[in-house]
């Protein structure tokens, strides 16, 4: 069950909508393709755009609107990188394919800046990210980062920000130093998602709004059905992330739902905007619950945090996201909050994304764990690339091994409540 915030007013990216879709009616009767796309978020929308291009019928049902997810309610920063640390999938893999992993997170971005320009989406893409410490810590933890990156993923994009530099950047007394990371950037999602998703239709994708896949029957090929038709397909991808429902028992359990929220400003003057994020810079924080922010076109503080896993909204939660915009920022003092909203990612145990194969034409990506923005463009061009025949990029992200989380049906969400309250406690000292 959804909280209160998602199911309140609308998201600020649903009011500021720029992209109209071609007409799409939801499935009636019966389709036949070469390849079933279900889920209409970056991951499905790349997946269907990257396969059209290449010759391919594709078919691409959404069970609401198109973003309805993560993928139109998130931060929408665009970063290289995973959801967990590098050191995660290094020692699980080894260190040659933790650079090609790392070095696909960097293409990842560029993918997302070429989309943007080669179909002329209009999502405000800015450059410019800070990842900020907020504790001596995190100080340490984020020069050994750096340190690392250099030597041993030969990334040289990260400056060390602290003091009158990092105050360029933001202009807020509550972090000591920051990573300002220049193949960075942010954008509004929900536009970059229609964007992706008119993209597709252009090259021919049949796109399936209010289509949710009740049932996947499998075998060579294989049956969705809707309540309103069936598909039938050569190959089937499953991109519904935080989403799934249950349609692949073999998922079960390899990911959990979590809840974030976001607010948005009044827009704020020059001179605000100027006192808060003056090189309109996207900005988290190293907590391992964090918030993040950035600035809209119009000037609106985007900003997001908090955290659920049990389905329920957090207790005091207007209050408290405001009191902590409040803390960074008493220059902000008096300016309303306009919208609030929240929606669901899906994370794994380990924080690395998810992609595999589960039979010789059933694949799918999920898992990005807060991290999914730019990963999730190249997982669709990956997932195309392995459908026509060349697997070795996808196959290093399948390499990473994944478990469910512990404690079957009944336990994994209190179980992951528990840890959780560790790690905030964690945040707080």
């Amino acid at each position: 069950m959804l909280s209160s915030v998602i199911d309140g007013p609308a998201s600020w990216y649903r009011a500021s909508i720029a992209v109209e879709l071609e007409p799409c009616q939801p499935l009636e009767g019966e389709v036949r393709a070469d390849i079933c796309v279900i889920g209409a978020g970056v991951t499905g929308c790349s997946t269907a755009l990257h396969l059209a291009e290449r010759g391919y019928s594709v078919v691409l049902l959404e069970a609401g609107e198109v973003g309805h997810g993560a993928s139109g309610r998130s931060g929408g920063q665009i970063l290289p990188g995973l959801g967990t640390e590098i050191d995660t999938v290094q020692r699980a893999l080894g260190l040659p394919r933790a650079r090609e992993i790392w070095e696909m997170s960097r293409e990842a971005v560029r993918l997302t800046a070429e989309l943007v320009e080669r179909h002329g989406i209009p999502c405000e893409m800015a450059w410019g990210y800070l990842h900020a410490a907020v504790k001596p810590r995190h100080v340490r933890e984020l020069e050994a980062f750096r340190e690392q990156l250099a030597r041993d993923y030969d990334y040289d994009a990260l400056d060390w920000l602290e003091g009158d530099a990092l105050r360029e950047h933001v202009v807020s007394d509550a972090y000591p130093a920051a990573l300002y990371d220049r193949e960075g950037g942010h954008l509004h999602p929900l536009n970059y998602t229609l964007g992706l998703a008119r993209a597709a239709q252009r090259a021919g994708v049949r796109l399936h709004p209010h289509s949710a896949a009740l049932e996947i029957r499998r075998g060579e090929p294989a049956t969705v059905v809707t309540a309103g038709g069936r598909v039938t397909a050569d190959h089937l991808v499953l991109a519904t992330n935080a989403y799934h429902r249950g349609l692949v028992p073999e998922l079960s359990g390899r990911i959990m739902r979590a809840a974030n929220y976001m607010i948005a400003t009044a827009p704020l003057t020059e001179d605000q905007a100027a006192r808060v994020l003056p090189q309109n810079d996207a900005l988290a924080d190293a907590n391992f619950v964090l918030d993040y922010y950035r600035l809209s076109a119009d000037r609106r503080l985007i900003y997001g945090g908090e955290v659920s896993y049990d389905g329920r909204e957090p207790p005091r939660l207007e209050a408290r996201m405001d009191a902590k915009i409040a803390r960074l920022f008493p220059v902000l003092e008096g300016v309303p909050i306009e919208y609030r909203w929240g929606g669901d990612v899906a994370i794994t145990l380990n924080r690395a994304p998810d992609f595999g194969r589960l039979e010789r034409n059933l694949y799918y990506a999920q898992g990005y764990s807060g991290h999914g923005m730019a990963l999730a463009g190249l997982a669709g061009k990956l997932m195309a690339e392995t459908i026509a025949g060349q697997s070795e990029r996808f196959d290093v992200f399948a390499a990473m091994p994944h478990r469910r989380f512990p404690g079957g049906r009944a336990l994994r969400k209190p179980l992951l409540v528990l840890a959780t309250q560790f790690y905030k406690l964690r945040d707080r000292l």
